[in-house]
């Protein structure tokens, strides 16, 4: 007698836990589901057996091999395609040259075969079905019979509305030779939707056999567990291979080289693998522990699986979850019920994962995070949504639609209801999509939303200083990555969202804990195209405007086809500017993404800008916050030197006042503001913190040394345009050229570099810094700030990656190089001792 095992099968349905075995080949108490219907083969002395396979043959053959080790005889078929059921059984025929019975590899089955087998041979059946009945007949095919057990009809997979029978085909058939003569051979050919209904037509001896016992399609997740679930409370039987203990009022199964060091807090059906270790005081029930594993103190587990080799930290709790090959679960973390962990994924210290969670293979959960939703895309979950401000990931990957429809939710409820925002995007057709969606979440909360469409974050700040909106966001396309979108926040009055705003909204996010309006009280979409008119009344009542007039500048800009270009050409205009616009339209497919290397295009636009005999040449970058700028000649200005030439112009035009630089801006900004009797404010590095301080009323000037910069008379917010405009007036008025008032400027060496370094190892690393700088001149604004006289080195950690920034300034390139070594081999060293 023969048995065809039907092992081919993708396992789609039951991913993730198939993402790097085939189905038949999930664990299940240990051992390959495959290898208990091996088994039950074997018991009915059924030993010749044919396994069909197809998807990552190798690993049932590299398990099975000829079949010695298991008693039986195995014969590998594998189709070149995916065949159907009975096409893949057509593709073995020269193996089955008598009766012989049909069975799937991913079955749980307790099923007497050799009943079903004298059935089919009492009634000489061309084909027997086995049936069995189910609660819930709808996911599978139900069989109808008449009194003498003959096949009447078939329905496969009906609405409740059809159902008129609660027994189903099982998938295990005992079948004669003859009935390769219905399979044609080469073509897709099915069991159940194409032979039977055949046979059934032919009125071929076809019959139906009801089984008693127990039987489970284990073809998803849930089914699986459940699978579980029905064989700790023994309503199947299944062998085991680890040994059965002498514990009264226990079920305990241990294998060998186990350590268990104290077993009163195991309770029920607990097997546990060979050579893992349970450590200390634990809480274990209803459970399977793989091969390898380690099982630290404190942790709890009430109905779980956990394959080879993975590693539960203390103090974690899990319940009825899978835990794959090579997990670590981080200390105090939190599984709740239904979640599926796939192989090789790490989960951090603190970690709590929301029911029915699945986790596809190869992912990083950072310590702390809360993860709501399943993590397919993507290598990582972090624990907070916001960087600063901004929420950051992949477009369609990271950020979804369905992600931000939630977040925008989300977004609302901190909100009250009936209350305005102001929203707007970036020319990119993903920031649209996206911008779409997380609308609909804020007009679900019950929030209106005013939509500027397409424009820039300077305009969404400024419009938001003056109207009665208590927030805003802008979506745009990241610079630095392509493929990754960018949400930023605001508050009422334009500035950067808060932490407390940004935690605030993380929670309930997490929670799920989202206000929905009623349906008569949803909020309201409404467009606002005259916001650019109130702009341009304030940008150009902020400016000397007859000064640029008559000095009717050339200036060259290249607008890397951002929403400025629709708005800029016309203000310079307006202050007398000729304007050689380059890159000056919106392209949506291609967005906020620089078109080419940005070098690159300022070699083009210097050429430009001296060929012309312009006064001044600007890049903007996409998301029109900051600029490089050209001189007259074509020399390129950005970061430190652009910002010492807007302080030096700024106070060659005996504007009194305080200027605010972050705390790494070079100190050459302190000697100009002290000749012209003006102050300097540091600030920390944060946007937020820098546009605080851009809010208090003596501020004159607020700047990055990236090249944004924010001028408090127009807006206490980084705006590129404006920028460009207030470089016009201030070189207008002062009448020198850039170059010449760059070389009055004061200069000294500045270095920067970063250096990789973990989070985990950040606030060690400050600490030793602390320690190293006791005897000292040091601040601590943000990160510390050492100062040797008129030099200074500043070693600053990110707040958002993986990296310690160090700055150094001196009088000349050498004294700083040296200094900022010195930092460098510190840090490293400090490193090394922390690891």
């Amino acid at each position: 007698m023969k048995a065809v095992i039907m092992a081919g099968g993708f396992g789609t349905r039951i991913q993730p836990l198939t993402s790097s075995m085939p189905k038949p080949m999930i664990p299940l108490f240990n051992r390959p589901i495959m290898l208990h219907i091996v088994e039950l083969l074997k018991k009915h002395d059924i030993t010749d057996l044919v396994m069909l396979l197809y998807h990552q043959p190798e690993v049932i053959k590299k398990f099975f091999r000829d079949g010695s080790d298991f008693g039986v005889k195995i014969t590998y078929v594998t189709p070149i395609e995916d065949m159907g059921t009975a096409g893949a059984v057509k593709a073995a025929e020269k193996y089955l040259d008598e009766r012989f019975l049909v069975i799937s590899g991913d079955l749980l089955t307790d099923f007497n075969l050799k009943k079903v087998l004298d059935f089919h041979a009492d009634n000489k059946a061309m084909a027997t079905i086995t049936l069995t009945s189910v609660k819930d007949p709808l996911q599978f095919g139900v069989v109808i019979t008449d009194k003498e057990k003959r096949i009447t009809q078939f329905l496969e997979k009906p609405g409740w509305g059809e159902v008129i029978s609660d027994t189903i085909n099982t998938g295990i058939y005992v079948l004669e030779p003859e009935i390769f003569n219905y399979i044609p051979k080469g073509e897709n050919f099915d069991f159940s939707q194409d032979l039977f209904p055949l046979m059934l037509q032919n009125n071929d001896p076809l019959f139906g056999f009801s089984a008693k016992g127990y039987w489970r399609d284990i073809g998803n997740t849930d089914s699986y567990r459940e699978a579980y679930h029905d064989i700790f409370k023994g309503r199947v039987n299944l062998k085991i291979d680890e040994e059965k203990q002498d514990f009264v009022g226990k079920d305990l199964r241990i294998g060998a080289d186990v350590t268990l060091e104290e077993p009163a807090g195991l309770s029920g059906t607990v097997v546990i693998g060979d050579n893992s270790q349970i450590r200390g005081e634990v809480q274990i029930k209803d459970s399977v522990i793989g091969r390898n594993c380690t099982i630290e103190a404190g942790v709890k587990l009430n109905r779980c699986v956990l394959w080879d080799n993975a590693y539960v930290k203390k103090g974690a709790k899990v319940t009825d979850s899978v835990i794959c090959t090579n997990v670590r679960v981080g200390q105090n973390a939190v599984l709740d019920e239904g979640v599926i962990v796939a192989d090789d994924t790490s989960i951090g210290d603190d970690v709590k994962i929301k029911s029915d969670v699945k986790i596809w293979p190869r992912k990083v959960i950072e310590a702390g995070a809360t993860v709501t939703a399943n993590l397919i895309w993507g290598e990582k979950w972090k624990k907070s949504l916001f960087e600063g401000a901004i929420i950051k990931g992949l477009s369609n990957v990271e950020l979804t639609p369905e992600f931000v429809a939630k977040l925008g939710c989300a977004y609302g409820t901190t909100l009250p209801k009936g209350s305005y925002v102001l929203g707007g995007r970036d020319a990119n057709r993903s920031s649209r999509m996206l911008k779409r969606c997380f609308v609909g979440g804020l007009l679900s909360a019950g929030v209106n939303v005013r939509d500027m469409t397409m424009t820039s974050l300077p305009l969404i700040r400024y419009k938001l200083k003056t109207f009665g909106e208590v927030g805003g966001f802008h979506f745009r396309q990241s610079s630095d990555d392509p493929a990754s979108m960018e949400i930023i926040f605001l508050d009422g009055d334009g500035l950067d969202f808060s932490s407390n705003m940004a935690k605030n909204l993380e929670r309930i996010f997490f929670k799920e804990n989202f206000r929905r309006a009623h349906h008569t009280e949803p909020g309201a979409l409404i467009d606002i195209p005259q916001a650019i008119d109130f702009y341009r009344e304030g940008y150009l009542r902020a400016l000397n405007v007859d000064v640029c007039r008559k000095a009717a500048w050339t200036v060259v800009v290249d607008f890397n086809y951002s929403p400025a270009s629709q708005v800029l050409p016309m203000l310079l205009n307006e202050l007398g500017c000729n304007v050689v616009a380059l890159n000056a339209y919106v392209d949506d497919g291609r967005g906020g993404c620089v078109p080419k290397p940005k070098q690159e295009g300022l070699r083009q636009l210097s050429a430009i800008v001296s060929s012309l005999g312009a006064q001044a040449g600007f890049w903007l970058e996409p998301a029109v916050e900051s600029i490089t700028l050209l001189d007259e000649t074509g020399a390129i200005y950005d970061g430190i030197q652009l910002l010492s030439l807007v302080v030096a112009l700024q106070l060659k035009t005996d504007q009194r006042g305080t200027i605010a630089v972050p705390v790494q801006a070079p100190s050459s900004i302190e000697q100009m503001a002290l000749k012209k009797k003006c102050s300097v404010t540091r600030t920390k590095s944060s946007d937020r913190a820098m546009l605080e301080a851009a809010s208090s009323s003596e501020v004159i000037l607020a700047a990055a040394p990236d090249g944004r910069f924010a001028f408090p008379r127009f807006q206490a917010a980084f705006d590129g345009m404006y920028a460009i405009a207030k470089l016009v007036e201030l070189g207008a008025t002062v009448g020198v050229p850039f170059s010449r008032v760059i070389e009055e400027a004061p200069s000294r060496a500045f270095l920067e570099t970063s250096i990789p370094c973990p989070f985990e190892m950040k606030g060690g690393i400050m600490r030793k810094m602390s320690e190293d700088s006791l005897e000292q001149e040091a601040s601590f604004i943000d990160g510390i700030k050492v100062q040797f006289d008129n030099d200074w080195a500043l070693v600053l950690p990110d707040q958002y990656s993986s990296f310690v920034h160090i700055f150094a300034e001196a009088k000349d390139e050498k004294t700083a190089g040296k200094l900022l070594d010195e930092y460098r081999k510190k840090v490293e060293k400090w490193k090394k001792e922390l690891e």
